[in-house]
C-alpha cells in the first residue's frame, strides 16, 4: 500500500515518494490526498477496506493508477498490484502504534525536523548531523520492529551493534522515553566516537 498506491502515484503527480504517519496508520504529504488507517484506505469521505483486494483495485476505486516509483530506487516491498492483500487487523494495530511512538521521539529528539516515513524500506525517520535515526519493522538484519541509529561514517564501540550503526529491538523500548532515550544515547555516542573529531 505505501508504495504502490501513495508513494508511487503521489511521486508521479506531485514529486515527491515521502510519506507522513497518521494516528491509526500512514498519508501521503501531497497529492493525491489518501491515507491507511487501521484495515482501510481513506480518500476523502471514503473508506475502501484493504484485505482480499489488490494494490491496482484499491487505486482503481479511488481513481488513480497504482505502480511504484520507477527508476527511483532498486528493492521495494516485492509485491505485485494485481497481489491480494491479506490483512491482519492485530499486525496493523502493532505497526500503527509502533510508527507513533517512533514519531514522537523522533519530533522530541529534532524539533526542527518532520520525520519521514520510507515506502521503499517502511521505515520512519529524521537525519541529524550525518547520522540517520528511525524505527524500522524490520528487514533482513533484524526480523521483527527496531529503533536504529546509522551514522553516514562507522563509528567503532559496544554500542554500535549492527552493520549500520545501532539497533534495538522496539520490545526493549517500551514507551516513548525509552525510545527517545536511545536516541538521545545514539546522538551522544555518535558524537563522542566520531573519527574525524578525536
Amino acid at each position: 500500500m505505501a508504495e504502490l498506491v501513495l508513494a508511487g502515484p503521489q511521486y508521479r503527480q506531485s514529486g515527491t515518494i515521502r510519506l507522513r504517519i497518521a494516528r491509526g496508520g500512514f498519508g501521503t504529504v501531497q497529492d493525491p490526498d489518501l491515507r491507511v488507517n487501521g484495515t482501510e484506505l481513506v480518500a476523502g469521505d471514503r473508506e475502501i477496506p484493504l484485505n482480499g483486494t489488490t494494490c491496482r483495485e484499491l487505486a482503481a476505486a479511488v481513481g488513480i493508477d497504482a505502480g511504484g516509483a520507477e527508476d527511483l530506487y532498486k528493492n521495494g516491498s516485492g509485491v505485485g498490484l494485481d497481489e491480494v492483500l491479506g490483512v491482519d487487523a492485530q499486525a496493523v494495530h502493532y505497526i500503527a502504534e509502533c510508527f507513533v511512538r517512533g514519531h514522537e521521539a523522533l519530533t522530541r529528539l529534532a524539533p526542527d525536523s518532520t520525520p519521514v516515513l520510507w515506502p521503499e524500506h517502511f521505515d520512519v525517520g529524521v537525519t541529524l548531523d550525518e547520522v540517520n535515526y528511525g524505527v524500522s519493522l524490520g528487514d533482513d538484519y533484524l526480523d521483527e520492529p527496531y529503533a536504529y541509529a546509522g551514522p553516514w561514517n562507522t563509528r567503532q564501540g559496544s554500542f554500535w551493534n549492527a552493520p549500520f550503526g545501532a539497533a534495538r529491538p522496539m520490545q526493549q523500548l517500551p514507551d516513548v522515553a525509552d525510545l527517545h532515550d536511545f536516541f538521545v544515547q545514539a546522538r551522544d555516542r555518535a558524537a563522542a566516537d566520531d573519527p574525524r573529531h578525536p
